[in-house]
């Protein structure tokens, strides 16, 4: 992680589960370092972001399963320009977009630890960085990537 206590500066509003709760098993994961996502009980596909039905086949029976914070570099951006108020004097940062191979090629997003200026690699292997805000009310993580 950055010399920062964070990787972007605080004053973003906290992520929270929608008001029908769907994600609240990936949000109550991230907080003990364990990534969640949805598979389907009837065709087994993996899927990413929650939803209430299959992707693939339609099912109603999804189940959140653990799985590794491994993945590779799909796509990234570097941030100069600042897409909240809280980050007007925050930048560059990098955002990538991570593959997951061994779950179905699923894509979570999330920021590149490190140099804002470093070279990113497409393919390159990340794994996953549990940022916590503890002192926040209510209280989160987020998920973060860096290099292998």
């Amino acid at each position: 992680m950055s010399e920062r206590a964070y990787y972007l500066d605080e004053g973003l509003p906290a992520p929270v589960p929608e008001t029908d709760g769907l994600s609240r098993p990936y949000w109550e994961g991230l907080q003990r370092e364990e990534i969640f996502v949805q598979r389907c009980d009837k065709c087994q596909n993996w899927q990413w972001g929650p939803e209430w039905i299959c992707h693939k086949c339609h099912s109603f029976d999804l189940t959140w399963t653990k799985v590794e914070g491994q993945g590779r570099i799909y796509s990234w951006e570097r941030v100069w320009h600042p897409v909240h108020p809280a980050l007007k004097d925050q930048g560059p940062y990098i955002v990538v977009l991570v593959e997951m191979p061994e779950y179905g090629n699923i894509r979570m997003i999330g920021n590149l630890l490190g140099d804002p200026e470093q070279d990113v690699r497409i393919g390159a292997e990340v794994n996953a960085v549990y940022e916590h805000h503890k002192d926040n009310d209510p209280p989160f993580t987020l998920l973060q990537w860096a290099y292998s």
